[in-house]
């Protein structure tokens, strides 16, 4: 019976100190509409909004546009606190497009959940 009660203690304990020590990221929205906007009005910017829901700091490691020349991301460079929020913004530029056009940039943070994906879409007119 010791044997049970102390291999069941092990388990939660090593449970438990699995569960801390990691970050987490947490997007108030992973997607966003831009409607209809004209391909001569200049970039627009989506952004996305997130906190940091974890119990260490969050690093954003990278955030990958697709190869689009369209696309560029924007985001914090330094640790986010936990608790902290931050913002990841995507830079569109129109010009030279039209028609619908449904986008999308990859996340690679240090929470170890593998890669988030934020979309944005849209439609362009001349």
């Amino acid at each position: 019976m010791k044997k049970i009660f102390t291999i069941l203690l092990m388990a939660i304990v090593g449970l438990t100190v699995a569960a801390k020590g990691k970050p987490q990221i947490t997007f108030d929205s992973t997607s966003h509409d831009f409607g209809t906007i004209k391909e001569n009005g200049g970039k627009v910017t989506a952004v996305y909004s997130f906190t940091n829901t974890g119990d260490e700091p969050l690093t954003i490691i990278t955030v990958t546009n697709g190869g689009c020349g369209c696309t560029k991301p924007d985001f914090p460079k330094a640790p986010i606190a936990p608790g902290a929020k931050g913002d990841i913004k995507v830079i569109f530029q129109p010009k030279g497009r039209k028609g619908e056009f449904n986008r999308s940039v990859k996340v690679k943070t240090n929470a170890g959940s593998g890669r988030k994906t934020l979309t944005f879409n849209g439609v362009i007119i001349p």
